[in-house]
């Protein structure tokens, strides 16, 4: 849930929030914004099945680095956890068919073991689900217990991301964490006594002082465990976090561009080395089974709901995102609206940027064949001069169909996509 150090390094979505002057995809848009009649429960829902999102928006301590919506304050963790239900009750006739649910956050860990089994209950008995869906929670090393988790597991939540960040005191303190290397180690041995066969672990790369050897370090630890995935973010300065106020007053340095360039191309060689599927820039999985069945669909134009502050949806062209403050969205649902705050219909432009940027981030690359007939032009036509620079340059492969980044151009999606984006403009100009 991290985005990447610069814009010449691997991006979280800086490339894409500045050519669409808008929110960077995360989750996204709500159908009922949409002129379009929802199917109801009983219809024949559709045959891609869309995800659920749900923020919680509460953490014990606010991570300098993280520009994700949280507040400290739990006093209306009940309240909330009551409107958030009455808001998902609005939502019950949306007539998708889901086979992903995830709890995200904030730390939703941090809500008691009842209350998530509240949240699951009430999805299933709103929403067509699947009967094999991937339910994902993240946690925080500190905010769990062997009870807690077996209780998570028994409620039908089959995936875990535990927010490791790192296995060395000096880099947690660094990044105002507030578990330790070791009951981070801890935390990962009880998720696993608890039955979770599928567990992946956040690591953060790119923070000061961190050296290749040291990352390194970090993954091999990792490995031991033997997570089913890993998600390695580079560190990121987001403008209105107290790291990025922290870095431009001096307090620290941040790495040199080259170093950083360094630790992602460690990060792909070493994991790949040790059997790991690299199928989206941060994001590495131990097999096909096992990729994020939940994050690929921000990925792939697939359908998905979010609720809770702040939480975006998507469907078809369209989006929408919540209100961000906590008492505003429990305002909003009480007096019976949906507490939606804007929402926007994709410019052609836009699904084109959308689908080259998204396409790039993943290993499989841009679905040449889909792009064709979504916008009925021919992709090799297009983008003929670009797609030859880059591919002298190996920053690129295109075969079956396909184009895809090289690990040296992931490390400069940003200005790869650039230099495809101008060229459609120029074309279309």
């Amino acid at each position: 849930m991290n985005r990447s150090k610069d814009k010449e390094l691997v991006s979280g979505f800086w490339f894409y929030s500045f050519w669409l002057n808008q929110r960077p995809i995360t989750r996204d848009q709500r159908p009922e914004t949409i002129n379009h009649k929802p199917e109801t429960r009983d219809q024949k829902p559709s045959s891609c099945y869309a995800g659920i999102y749900i923020h919680i928006p509460f953490c014990v301590k606010k991570c300098p680095y993280c520009d994700f919506y949280s507040i400290t304050d739990h006093s209306l963790v009940k309240e909330f956890v009551n409107v958030l239900i009455h808001e998902m009750d609005m939502y019950r006739d949306v007539g998708l068919l889901f086979d992903t649910l995830y709890i995200g956050g904030g730390t939703p860990s941090v809500l008691e073991s009842t209350e998530i089994n509240r949240i699951i209950e009430k999805a299933f008995s709103l929403f067509q689900i699947t009967s094999d869906p991937e339910i994902t929670i993240e946690v925080n090393p500190r905010t769990v217990t062997p009870e807690s988790l077996k209780s998570f597991r028994q409620s039908g939540i089959n995936r875990i991301n535990i927010g490791i960040q790192s296995f060395q005191d000096g880099n947690l303190k660094f990044l105002g964490r507030i578990h330790s290397a070791e009951e981070g180690e801890t935390a990962i041995k009880w998720a696993r006594n608890a039955g979770f066969t599928n567990i992946g672990l956040d690591l953060i790369s790119g923070i000061p002082g961190q050296t290749v050897k040291s990352w390194l370090s970090d993954l091999e630890t990792a490995l031991q465990f033997e997570p089913e995935h890993l998600s390695c973010y580079m560190l990121t300065y987001e403008s209105g976090t107290q790291m990025h106020k922290d870095l431009k007053s001096g307090k620290f340095s941040s790495l040199p561009e080259s170093l950083a360039v360094s630790l992602f191309g460690s990060t792909g060689d070493f994991l790949e080395k040790k059997g790991y599927i690299h199928y989206e820039i941060s994001n590495f999985a131990r097999s096909e089974e096992k990729k994020s069945r939940h994050n690929i669909k921000y990925w792939s134009y697939i359908p998905y709901i979010g609720f809770g502050p702040s939480a975006h949806s998507f469907y078809g062209t369209r989006r929408s995102w919540n209100r961000h403050n906590v008492s505003d969205y429990i305002k909003k649902i009480e007096s019976g609206t949906p507490p939606v705050e804007g929402n926007e219909t994709l410019t052609r432009e836009q699904q084109i940027i959308e689908t080259i940027f998204l396409g790039l981030r993943q290993k499989c690359g841009i679905d040449i064949g889909f792009f064709n007939e979504k916008f009925n032009v021919k992709f090799g036509d297009i983008f003929r001069e670009t797609i030859s620079d880059l591919s002298k340059k190996e920053l690129i492969v295109t075969c079956d169909d396909k184009c895809a980044l090289t690990r040296k151009g992931m490390v400069l999606l940003d200005s790869i996509c650039a230099e495809f984006v101008c060229s459609e403009i120029l074309n279309s100009g």
